[in-house]
């Protein structure tokens, strides 16, 4: 058992190369899975990384307590391993729903017209989670912890009966040194109970509920790197000349104070040793001590938006020769300079940040997104042309940093909470001190449009979050979104590197010329609504129109938005609220029976609205693009005027109906070019000119009924490891194998084989349909299945999708069989009863 353990951040080129061999996976995915899969556990490396994500007991709602009423019950109640109810060692869960994790229970809750629209309109609550592990008695004296990458929202934790944390957030991993509370041996189980509170909300956006990230079980030796504990951000010294100042912190759980060794060595992209370093230090009992081993590399590879070249860092902790630690990190060179006059430069040349905001739900799955749906969404804004991200307004999954490291995009890491208070900058601490090595982050960002912004107040308490930031990592500027207040004597523009502004384009041109020093960026703009595949606004059915005209008081169009970033050379760039649909906040209504967002560039299931295809001409520039809206099904609008919207990176463009020039115009990239169309059915097409050279065109065509389902999948396999998953469009089609975009039929779903559906979507924001259920709508032409692998499974995925009078669809996904990643088995539950 355990025969391999994780490393959540090591990619070598030879197992990039196996992956994308063995299984034909796309780039992103071999990259992903590569960082998966390290060394044999125990061999060599003296730690093991095993994943906790299956075999959890889950109950929803609350389980009181047992209040004692006696003095014996009182004088008990108050010590440690005797916790009452659910937390309890002997608590009898056997009713309790088996499931694996990641895990959003609030998914998975029908809608609710009463519940709070900003949450989605689904109930949240309490839920408890339990779990039963052995661990063998080879593994008394090591170090071992539990990592959870979050908890929505609230998080007790209790290990055999004896409560060991609370944590205040739902977007920050929990790490537990569990050591002290452990049973040995195959007879004595241990007891993880988690209680979470879901009620608390930190956002006023859909948030989840319960394990919606992964988990693991880490063991080490006694002598260990404390989590987070290898800091190894490179900096420039001078021309081709660059340093790895790097630092570890080392802990000692044993009974003997101990001599090691500690090694760090630094592998290039093409896999070639580039730097080694080693020192040797004493590390006290019960202490903490960090060793420094600085490292100069000439002339390294940079880290650029096209080229993720990634140097992997290993350090290697020995005791007598042997080793006792190892962690692996990626990290990359590159230089990052914010311009008060001219905006922001990566590697010396300049960049404008062409970026959006992102939250972290997807449809059907809620915020328990698998990765490889992370590595579709971001690959999909990689195709919209976009180069910076703002995971808004929170610290993302590690996993979700790596991919945009190899995958090449600029990140403004948030934080959660502005409150310099003890307990909140921990949460501070612990982003920037987990982050710092991903090359990707290129800011911190202290708060999203907070009250006090604009006082004195705000300003206190963002300069000592500012210098907590610094003081962990002095080689990236901090930022916060401020959404009024800019011009006020005493702000919290003051405290910060590079001024966010949400909005307020009004104010860009004062405040540059206020403080013409001040590196400026807007952090969020534009908030403009759009329902896709809808071209006319009818407030009363919460429909809104995709020609870009609609926007609420503080925001802008697309258009309006990005002519004001994009005009301005001091304004670095802009990131677009935003770049995906996501449950909840239904603006302009939030009121029944919106449950999802209308920002998006894409819906909920990275389907394109209209925004798409006007951002993408704006920030793609290396191959001629043109694009038509809306699409041509008018029926009973004949001879009537349709607005048609053509979207190009050229220099003119011509319309054409039927065969017939309608007109010719100079392109506007900006604006976009509008021509007025007399309807009639046929084909609409847009041709793209560069001088007289025809470089591009698109068309779309008048069809005719839909006769058949169509299944088309984002992938052409799956790993059998039980957590790859892939999207699969649904769509409609007439008898000459056209997409009807404006089918609504309701789709049946069977799936057989290897693996199961997770959720589905079809954009529409008026939705109630079940995102788990076996029956989704096409909306305005399509929908969205995800389906999964079982764990340890190979052979195929087989998918049917049928709808009354269409002819089915049906697929057939291969799986390929792979090495299992490691995992801990789940032990039998200890026997209920009184402690």
């Amino acid at each position: 058992m355990h025969k391999f353990i994780l490393e959540e951040h090591s990619m070598t080129q030879d197992l990039y190369t196996f992956f994308s061999r063995r299984f034909g996976c796309r780039h992103f995915l071999c990259a992903v899975l590569a960082g998966l899969l390290v060394l044999p556990a125990h061999a060599d490396s003296g730690r093991e990384r095993l994943s906790l994500d299956r075999g959890w007991l889950f109950h929803l709602g609350d389980i009181p307590f047992h209040v004692p009423v006696t003095q014996d019950e009182t004088y008990y109640a108050t010590k440690a391993g005797l916790a009452s109810g659910a937390a309890a060692v002997k608590f009898d869960a056997t009713a309790w729903r088996k499931l694996d994790l990641p895990h959003d229970w609030q998914i998975e809750q029908p809608f609710d017209a009463k519940a709070n629209p900003a949450q989605g309109f689904r109930q949240r609550g309490i839920g408890w989670y339990r779990r039963y592990l052995a661990v063998p008695e080879s593994d008394r004296g090591r170090h071992v912890e539990l990592e959870f990458g979050a908890i929505a929202t609230h998080a007790t934790v209790w290990v055999n009966g004896n409560l060991v944390n609370h944590n205040w957030s739902g977007y920050n991993e929990i790490r537990v040194d569990i050591t002290p509370y452990l049973l040995y041996g195959d007879n004595n189980p241990n007891v993880i109970a988690i209680r979470v509170d879901a009620n608390a909300m930190e956002g006023w956006w859909y948030e989840g509920a319960g394990m919606y990230r992964h988990s693991w079980l880490v063991k080490t030796d006694a002598v260990h790197i404390v989590p987070d504990g290898v800091r190894i951000t490179p900096r420039q010294v001078k021309g081709d000349s660059w340093e790895i100042p790097a630092q570890v912190t080392l802990e000692n759980d044993g009974k003997q104070a101990a001599r090691v060794d500690v090694e760090m060595v630094v592998t290039g992209p093409d896999g070639k040793q580039v730097a080694r370093r080693s020192t040797s230090i004493d590390v006290p009992v019960l202490a903490q001590v960090t060793a420094s081993l600085p490292m100069t590399i000439r002339r390294p590879s940079l880290w650029s938006l096209d080229k993720g070249a990634l140097y992997h860092v290993t350090t290697t902790v020995r005791s007598n020769g042997k080793t006792v630690d190892q962690v692996a990190l990626d990290t990359g060179f590159r230089t990052l300079r914010f311009d008060a006059e001219r905006g922001f430069f990566l590697n010396g040349a300049h960049v404008k940040l062409q970026g959006v905001c992102l939250h972290q739900d997807h449809a059907g799955v809620g915020v328990a997104v698998p990765d490889a749906i992370w590595e579709y969404r971001l690959r999909r804004l990689k195709e919209l042309g976009v180069n910076a991200i703002r995971f808004s307004h929170n610290a993302i999954a590690s996993e979700v940093l790596d991919m945009a490291d190899r995958m090449g995009f600029l990140v403004m890491a948030e934080n959660r909470n502005f409150n310099p208070s003890p307990d909140y900058m921990k949460q501070l601490e612990w982003m920037v001190k987990r982050d710092r090595h991903h090359p990707s982050v290129i800011l911190w960002s202290v708060f999203n449009e907070e009250p006090v912004q604009a006082t004195e107040a705000g300003y206190e308490m963002a300069r000592r979050m500012v210098a907590l930031a610094k003081a962990l990592d002095g080689t990236r500027p901090t930022t916060a979104a401020m959404s009024n207040g800019l011009l006020t004597p005493l702000n919290v523009s003051h405290a910060v590197d590079v001024v966010g502004a949400n909005y307020q384009i009004p104010e860009y041109d004062k405040y540059h010329a206020a403080y013409p020093g001040k590196p400026f960026t807007s952090s969020e703009d534009t908030s403009a609504f759009m329902t896709r595949g809808e071209y006319t606004t009818d407030k009363a059915r919460h429909i809104e129109g995709s020609y870009d005209n609609e926007y609420p008081v503080w925001g802008n169009t697309h258009r309006d938005a990005w002519q004001a970033i994009g005009t301005r050379d001091f304004v670095a760039g802009g990131f677009v609220w935003t770049g995906f649909d996501y449950h909840g906040e239904s603006w302009p209504y939030t009121s029944w029976p919106s449950v999802s967002s209308y920002f998006g560039i894409m819906d909920l299931n990275g389907f394109p609205k209209t925004a798409y295809y006007m951002h993408q001409v704006q920030w793609i520039k290396d191959r001629p693009l043109v694009h038509i809206a809306p699409h041509w099904n008018w029926a009973g609008k004949e001879g009537q005027e349709i607005v048609v919207r053509v979207m190009a990176n050229v220099e003119r463009v011509k319309l054409l109906l039927n065969g017939r020039e309608i007109g010719e115009q100079k392109v506007d990239n900006y604006r976009m070019n509008d021509f007025k169309v007399r309807y009639e059915a046929g084909k609409l097409e847009a041709i793209a000119y560069t001088g007289d050279k025809e470089v591009a065109r698109t068309s779309v065509e008048t069809t005719g009924p839909a006769v058949a389902l169509e299944l088309v999948p984002d992938r052409g396999a799956l790993a059998g490891d039980g957590y790859d998953a892939m999207p699969i469009t649904v769509r409609a089609l007439d008898a000459q194998g056209r997409a009807v975009p404006l089918a609504n039929d309701e789709v049946s779903f069977e799936i057989a084989g290897a693996g199961k559906s997770i959720g589905h979507g079809n954009g529409d924001p008026n939705s109630h349909e079940d995102e788990k259920g076996k029956t989704r709508k096409l909306f305005n032409g399509l929908a969205q299945l995800i389906v999964q692998s079982n764990w340890d499974s190979g052979g195929t995925i087989e998918v049917r999708a049928s709808a009354q009078g269409l002819i089915p669809a049906t697929l057939t996904i291969p799986v390929k069989a792979v090495q299992p990643i490691a995992y801990v088995t789940t032990a039998a539950a200890p026997k209920a009863g009184k402690p």
